[in-house]
């Protein structure tokens, strides 16, 4: 490796990834998935040389092992449960499971295939590193960490002053954040200042809230809907949303419950969140489509059901900036509880424009999987027949059940 070792924890990761890691090693430890990465961005090119970093990054995070102090800090987390982690004393990356070529438009192509235990924990790791590496070589990462300071000064004082009031915020940006040095920058600065009306609550990174005394923040992704609901070829994709919210309600009961909406659409899943996954679960959280429009929506729904939705939570996690959050926190103000998990805009605002990369699952049990949410667009499948076979599934529910 040309850079320090990028990661250097197991437990620096997304949260949602341990929620959903327990609920698989206990109810699908044997599914198996494939996940792909993709550059959004048209005018990014990876080098040779950083394909090369990347590799060995991963490599050396492959190396990696929960130590006894973060599996008792894992066992502290009111909803985690001692089976999970012995497994996780146990379980180690395999950098067997990766391809990394530069057999890609972008110049960077890396796949990875295994058990879904293992290759769920391998995205956010692997996103952290291809950004890190990107920004370290092909810009001056010195001036680049400056306007980061700059920046985030600017913002925090913006919340210091009242000029934006946006309530309960998280931070969420460990998948695209310009280094491991920003990130914790940020939580660091975000949660020693005092905000008016702003409330710091916590981050994704679970090394960073253990770190830091913080709450660590998230409960599920796009993939639990997709490989739940999609990969047992007898199911009707049509109704991911409801294999999913059974299998989390199973492992988890009323605790760790925010549900997401989009994965096939938030109409769609509202056929499926009727009064009893509704009254479990504390809430539902909005990442495409216009953010207003989706509240309206829940707060309806809710009200159709005979359930207050002050009692519950909208948590808004879409490309948002402190701006947008005080904006959506004024429209909604006395109908929800709103909370904000923002990413980006905390973890890598510099001067130069981020990394728009993703690594999601296209295949679970040797079939395609696929998400249509709310912004076309989102979505990432391999196979365009299987996306309009799971579109008029969706479409014949909607029409007919």
């Amino acid at each position: 490796m040309k850079l320090n070792q990028i990661m250097n924890s197991l437990l620096e990761n997304d949260m949602y990834k341990f929620s959903m890691g327990q609920a698989i090693y206990h109810q699908f430890s044997d599914y198996k998935t494939t996940w792909s990465f993709k550059c959004r961005n048209s005018e990014v090119h990876f080098t040779e040389e950083m394909v090369d970093e990347i590799r060995e990054q991963i490599r050396a995070y492959c190396s990696l092992r929960f130590t006894e102090e973060e599996l008792l800090y894992l066992n502290d987390i009111t909803w985690m449960k001692g089976s999970y982690v012995d497994f996780l004393r146990l379980w180690q990356p395999r950098f067997e499971e990766f391809e990394i070529t530069g057999d890609a438009e972008c110049g960077l192509s890396i796949e990875a295939k295994g058990t879904w235990l293992n290759t769920s924990m391998y995205e956010i790791p692997t996103l952290a590193i291809v950004n890190e590496v990107y920004f370290r070589m092909a810009y001056d990462y010195d001036q680049l960490l400056a306007s980061f300071k700059r920046k985030l000064s600017e913002k925090t004082a913006c919340l210091e002053n009242g000029s934006y009031q946006i309530g309960a915020f998280s931070e969420f940006g460990i998948r695209r954040r310009l280094s491991a040095q920003a990130q914790e920058l940020a939580v660091l600065e975000l949660k020693e200042k005092h905000f008016y009306n702003s409330t710091f609550v916590g981050t994704s990174n679970v090394y960073l809230a253990k770190k830091y005394g913080l709450t660590p923040v998230g409960t599920m992704a796009h993939e639990w809907i997709m490989c739940v609901g999609q990969g047992n070829h007898k199911h009707n994709p049509a109704y991911s949303n409801w294999y999913a919210m059974d299998a989390w309600v199973k492992e988890y009961g009323i605790l760790n419950g925010i549900a997401l909406t989009d994965a096939i659409t938030t109409d769609c899943f509202l056929r499926d969140f009727q009064l009893t996954y509704a009254t479990l679960f504390s809430g539902v959280r909005h990442d495409s489509g216009d953010p207003c429009e989706w509240g309206d929506k829940m707060i309806r729904h809710y009200e159709s059901l005979g359930i207050d939705p002050k009692t519950k939570t909208l948590l808004f996690s879409d490309s948002l900036d402190f701006k947008k959050a005080d904006e959506i926190l004024r429209y909604f103000e006395g109908r929800a509880k709103v909370a904000f998990g923002i990413g980006t805009y905390i973890a890598n605002d510099t001067d130069v424009p981020p990394l728009n990369i993703v690594m999601k699952t296209t295949a679970c049990n040797g079939m395609d999987v696929a998400k249509i949410s709310d912004t076309p667009g989102k979505g990432m499948c391999k196979n365009p027949d299987y996306v309009h076979y799971l579109q008029r599934c969706i479409d014949w529910r909607m029409d007919h059940a």
